[in-house]
């Protein structure tokens, strides 16, 4: 029987109720703090796991030819990769070598035409005085490669680490999410692996599509620029096809070099290299994009706009390139966990066809 001298019996928490308060609390905010200190790690970490998922749709190629294990497909598969871009670096490295200093000698001569032409119209003072800011701005970004150079120099290292942990869980992908799911209670196994081939799935089917949006873009852009005589078409081909990756935002990123050495033709140049972005980007948005989302997952675009940004801020320069990928995996999670398992409520999920009916959670 509790005294009315005892703390709990009027209303007052007992020292073990604060004790596990204070524990709960500094628990909370020390994984916290945990997962902000170690985010560049588990950014790298979604790296691997991402070019695992490549390695694993390929070995599931591969290993569909007779007498091919799975050891034997992941090897042929990582190998075919290297093959690939050893060979595009050794036929093609010199030339966009070349282009690349092209790119960056042909800039500050680019933006003094921009400012000519700009004087010539007669343009307000406010107008000149913005433009000249950016163009002061890409003309330093231009000047700083060497320094953007030796930053990618410096993460090699980080980039063998996710290649060799990208071959580990492509070897045996089975193992990782059984170690997964041991961690999880049992009630709640059912729905974190129906999670979890949903967000592979939905990995695979975005990684389809956006290599042939990348390679299509390249493609398009190397061509347009060169049928209109823009310097160093084929680098500037392949930033366009590399930062088609990052949603919304890589598409004008990349038309603003090329708009730039379209001037050092002639003004009308620029004009029809920006129509042929525009195009581009008409190609991209109502063609190419709707195939990535019926592949994986229809991320709407304000979604994956925010997504950019916020990972741009979290994570830097490896966020914005990892964006799109790590917001097809989290929405996929939300729609299964929260919206099917929690809530109840069928949907769609990760550019299925049908309707799959909620997991008890129970």
């Amino acid at each position: 029987m509790i005294s009315p001298s005892d703390p709990g019996s009027r209303g007052f928490p007992t020292v073990g109720q604060v004790a596990t308060i204070s524990v709960t609390v500094l628990a909370i905010f020390g994984f916290a703090w945990m997962l902000i200190e170690l985010s560049g790690l588990l950014m790298l970490v979604f790296a691997a796991l991402v070019l695992a998922a490549i390695f694993d749709s390929m070995t599931r190629l591969v290993g569909r030819i007779p007498w091919i294990g799975r050891g034997p497909a992941l090897g042929i598969s990582v190998l075919l990769i290297l093959a690939v871009f050893g060979g595009a670096f050794t036929l093609f490295g010199s030339q966009l070598a070349g282009e690349f200093d092209t790119i960056q000698d042909s800039i500050p001569p680019a933006i003094d035409q921009v400012r000519a032409f700009l004087e010539r119209a007669g343009l307000s003072e406010s107008v000149r005085s913005m433009v000249e800011q950016g163009s002061s701005d890409v003309s330093r970004l231009a000047s700083q490669a060497g320094g953007y150079v030796l930053t990618a120099t410096n993460g090699i290292a980080n980039f063998v680490l996710v290649f060799v942990a990208a071959i580990f869980l492509a070897s045996d992908p089975a193992v990782y999410r059984r170690g997964l799911l041991l961690l999880m209670p049992r009630s709640a196994e059912t729905a974190v692996a129906h999670a979890l081939d949903d967000a592979s799935r939905g990995l695979r089917g975005w990684m389809v599509g956006q290599a042939v949006s990348s390679l299509v873009v390249a493609a398009f852009t190397w061509a347009g620029l060169a049928l209109l005589g823009v310097p160093a078409s084929g680098g500037l081909g392949l930033i366009a096809g590399l930062l088609d990756v990052i949603p919304m935002i890589g598409p004008i990123i990349a038309g603003v070099p090329a708009v730039l050495l379209a001037f050092t033709v002639s003004p009308i140049t620029a004009l029809w290299t920006v129509v042929l972005f525009l195009v581009i980007q008409q190609i991209q948005g109502n063609f190419l994009q709707p195939m990535i989302q019926k592949q994986a997952v229809d991320v709407p675009p304000a979604i994956l706009l925010f997504a950019v940004v916020a990972a741009g801020l979290l994570f830097g320069f490896l966020g914005v390139l990892l964006a799109a990928p790590l917001t097809v995996v989290v929405y996929v999670l939300v729609q299964r966990i929260y919206v099917q398992t929690l809530l109840g409520k069928d949907m769609t999920i990760a550019g299925k066809g049908d309707e799959t009916p909620p997991t008890d959670p129970n």
